[in-house]
């Protein structure tokens, strides 16, 4: 409820229904003849909530601008690189990833993270809503960026399918990528061990000769 008006309103039909003024049909009856007023109640109400949600996002990505350091996409995505990896590889639209993030709303709500797992998460780059996506295809194996999302790369309007993300909420991911699984850009070249996987100066299996066989 946004102001007394709203709440006159609405605590009338309950007051009346507690103390006993309406029986059961009644209260069928009021809430049949009234349900026109309260379906556009509850949309002005939801309308106003998602348009407090656009501009506290909106309100973050221009701060985020601002800062120093901070990458403004032609989209409006912002990627603010916070720990300078190795200059390793960066993944490509087909590439899958080992990273650890934290996705938070605008208000500092958790809807994601992998922070609380042992083990990083492995994603492939293609599955990511877009405005991840985007962000992700400027890191460097080894950095460590905020990734600010508008909504419209988010999840939209509608919002999240599972509702932990409200619509018009834009999204900000603390990203760790911790490596280019495959399919990178540039970085230095990567040794395959005869196992067929990223070569270890540690690991036992070696590397391939010319033939294809272990050296």
């Amino acid at each position: 409820v946004d102001n007394g008006e709203e709440l006159t309103f609405v605590a009338k039909g309950l007051l009346d229904a507690v103390v006993g003024r309406l029986s059961e049909q009644g209260q069928v009856e009021l809430l049949s003849s009234r349900k026109n007023d309260l379906n556009e109640l509850i949309t002005q109400r939801a309308n106003k909530i998602r348009e407090s949600i656009e501009r506290a996002g909106q309100s973050m990505l221009e701060t985020m601008s601002e800062t120093e350091g901070v990458l403004t996409l032609p989209s409006g995505v912002r990627v603010h690189t916070l720990e300078d990896g190795t200059k390793g590889p960066r993944p490509s639209a087909a590439s899958s990833v080992k990273v650890h993030y934290h996705g938070t709303l605008p208000d500092g709500t958790i809807f994601d993270s992998s922070l609380g797992q042992e083990e990083p998460v492995t994603f492939a780059i293609g599955t990511l809503i877009p405005g991840f996506k985007e962000g992700m295809l400027k890191m460097h194996e080894g950095d460590t960026a905020m990734i600010g999302i508008p909504s419209d790369l988010a999840y939209g309007e509608d919002g999240s399918v599972d509702g932990r993300v409200p619509g018009g909420a834009a999204l900000f991911f603390k990203v760790q990528l911790i490596e280019v699984l495959s399919a990178g850009i540039g970085g230095a070249p990567t040794l395959l061990g005869a196992d067929g996987k990223k070569f270890d100066k540690g690991s036992s299996p070696g590397l391939l000769g010319a033939d294809g066989r272990p050296l």
